[in-house]
């Protein structure tokens, strides 16, 4: 096993362990909002991961460039926390309960200053 098969297994292996992550999460989570961390933070870096490691083997290994597994991983690097926070305001807007050990609410303050403001 050469360097380069190291590099590679080990950006696989972390990829593959921050799914697992991610997916327990999803799981053991008890509500909406920790749910959209879970899913956003360890599964976009697991799947970063191994666009990854996959581009670096076509690089190294088949000597191709390929330049839009660069793009998919700057476009999911982009995109899923962005949707993330849209589905957790969305939720939020629509009278999703916060997790009842939840020590604070800060989108509170800001929802009630928007409903006091005249238009």
């Amino acid at each position: 096993m050469n360097a380069i098969e190291i590099i590679l297994s080990i950006f696989i292996i972390t990829g593959a362990f921050l799914s697992l992550l991610g997916s327990i999460g999803l799981i053991r989570f008890p509500d909406v909002y920790g749910r959209t961390h879970a899913a956003t933070k360890s599964a976009t870096l697991g799947v970063i991961s191994i666009m990854v490691a996959t581009f670096l083997f076509f690089l190294l290994v088949e000597g191709i460039f390929a330049g839009k597994i660069l793009l998919a991983i700057l476009f999911v690097f982009l995109t899923a926390p962005v949707a993330a926070l849209m589905v957790a305001r969305a939720a939020y807007r629509t009278g999703v309960p916060l997790w009842e050990k939840s020590g604070q609410d800060d989108l509170k303050k800001m929802y009630e200053k928007k409903l006091n403001e005249p238009q």
